[in-house]
């Protein structure tokens, strides 16, 4: 399901920003992208996020960005690497015999001369796991919103393929009626006698061949356990799926079966309903 949530935190260790996003996904997927320096908070973050998701695609930025005093009190020159470059400099210029004297300048702007003393990180891992904490509460409210919209969505489509199966039920006696007129009316077109005995093996022949009461006893079924999961709550993803496997199952065979074109609506229709929903039931927990 698809949701989003910043949360921010200041400190006098600068401030914080947590981002976590969430898309549709069979499974779930957990990407964190940190700072270089709260890369050993990276496997404890995504142990967090998979003890509360269990389907989607996660997405999880933590922002870092120090204060301006904690820059200026972390500033600081490598000497070591400052005496390195000197030295360096004078084994240099005997070899140059225009080599003028090396500026300061220069020497600051050579890479890692001036360094900056990052917050030691067990100061922040608290505050760290706090703010993902709070994006994570938001980020699964927007989906339990998300997931009662579609709880309901769910619930109109249980009750339009029950219609479908309602007209199945009150078309049946009229297909039997009319196919028993028709063979009447054949045998009357060739004018031959038919007994009453054929007529009825003729008749169970096609009730057999149509009879699809089972499957609509079981399609009325999986609706029913359907609306019980859904009333339940939880994770019901897997479940739904397996149910909507079912229902187009039956749904294909009702169609199979179908000598009528209304019982062939039906099941059509049947079948775009069950779709519908399945569309939705592979991202949801």
């Amino acid at each position: 399901m698809t949701a989003f949530s910043r949360v921010q935190s200041q400190g006098q260790w600068g401030s914080l920003v947590c981002e976590m996003r969430s898309i549709n996904h069979r499974y779930l997927e957990v990407g964190i992208h940190v700072p270089e320096m709260f890369r050993v908070l990276e496997m404890p973050m995504r142990e967090l996020i998979r003890q509360h998701i269990k389907r989607g695609k996660i997405e999880c930025v933590m922002r870092y960005q120090t204060s301006p005093e904690a820059e200026h009190s972390g500033l600081e020159v490598n000497t070591l690497l400052v005496k390195q470059l000197c030295d360096a400099s004078e084994k240099i210029a005997g070899f140059l015999r225009d080599a003028g004297p090396v500026s300061p300048v220069d020497i600051l702007r050579f890479p890692g001369v001036i360094e900056t003393r990052e917050a030691d990180i067990k100061t922040l891992q608290d505050e760290i796991f706090h703010v993902l904490n709070l994006a994570l509460k938001d980020l699964i409210a927007a989906r339990a919103r998300e997931g009662e919209e579609l709880k309901h969505l769910f619930l109109q489509r249980m009750d339009l393929i029950q219609q479908q199966l309602s007209k199945v039920r009150e078309r049946l006696p009229q297909v039997m009626q009319e196919q028993q007129d028709k063979m009447l009316k054949r045998f009357a077109d060739v004018k031959l006698e038919l007994d009453s005995g054929r007529l009825e093996q003729e008749m169970v022949i096609f009730a057999q061949k149509i009879d699809v009461a089972e499957e609509i006893d079981r399609t009325d079924t999986h609706v029913s356990e359907v609306r019980r999961v859904l009333k339940q709550g939880g994770l019901a993803g897997r479940r739904l799926d397996f149910l909507l496997q079912e229902l187009n199952r039956e749904a294909n065979t009702l169609g199979s079966k179908s000598v009528d074109p209304v019982l062939t609506h039906a099941a059509v229709e049947m079948k775009v309903l069950i779709e519908q929903v399945r569309e939705q039931v592979q991202n949801i927990e």
